[in-house]
């Protein structure tokens, strides 16, 4: 029996409708730094399609949830 996939970063940004390459995933995450009280969910850079992807997965706690809780740590790397 196979467990769940994994999914990496470079696929939620694909999934997501992002360059999905490993620079622009570096890029963009440097250009749009959280601050601590800042919830991913409600960052400002997300279209709706998106915000809706990224809270129902998390909700869902689905097959995206490790990979979502990542790119949040990276996205506040720059609040600790």
């Amino acid at each position: 029996m196979l467990g769940e996939p994994e999914y990496t970063m470079n696929e939620l940004f694909a999934q997501l409708g992002l360059d999905s390459s490993d620079a622009a995933i570096d890029k963009f995450i440097s250009e749009h730094q959280l601050g601590r009280d800042d919830n991913l969910k409600d960052a400002e850079f997300w279209t709706d399609s998106q915000r809706a992807f990224l809270q129902e997965e998390w909700k869902r706690d689905a097959v995206w949830v490790e990979v979502i809780d990542e790119l949040n740590v990276r996205l506040h790397a720059s609040a600790n």
